[in-house]
């Protein structure tokens, strides 16, 4: 499971033909890809480490705080193409990430994880729906995280 995790003061997503909107004012936007062998365990571990990092400035302007110590809000958005393999040509390969039978669930059980380590609901996307996310990064702060590669 691989995550790129972005402060924001704001963040939305629509998928005009859906009539579908989502947004959160402070917290995170996620973007989440999942592979084939990913699991609980890999859901789990990625919930509490997203949930507990302190990348919000304290009263001292210190990264000190967590989305959850802040009050903040997560939107999460399913995102295969984190998997892209651009080491042969210039066309990605995606053979890495999941296929639909597989990672739909996994988003799903991802989103209700998150949103239970949060305290509070989690925004989402609609899974294999085509977009258009906007956000306004704070910081701005980006961070990749692979539940495989615990760096």
């Amino acid at each position: 499971m691989r995550v790129v995790i972005q402060r924001v003061k704001n963040a939305s997503v629509r998928v005009p033909e859906e009539d579908y909107e989502a947004s959160v004012s402070a917290g995170l936007l996620v973007l989440a890809a999942f592979e084939a062998d990913d699991n609980d365990r890999d859901i789990e571990w990625m919930s509490k480490k997203i949930c507990a990092l302190r990348i919000f400035d304290d009263e001292n302007g210190v990264m000190n705080l967590s989305v959850r110590d802040t009050g903040g809000e997560i939107l999460c958005i399913s995102q295969f193409t984190l998997y892209a393999s651009t080491a042969k040509g210039n066309r990605p390969s995606y053979v890495r990430a999941a296929g639909q039978e597989i990672s739909k669930p996994l988003y799903e059980r991802f989103c209700n994880i998150l949103g239970e380590h949060l305290g509070k609901p989690v925004a989402r996307g609609i899974f294999g729906a085509d977009m258009k996310v906007s956000l306004l990064n704070d910081g701005p702060v980006t961070i990749i995280i692979d539940s495989k590669i615990k760096e």
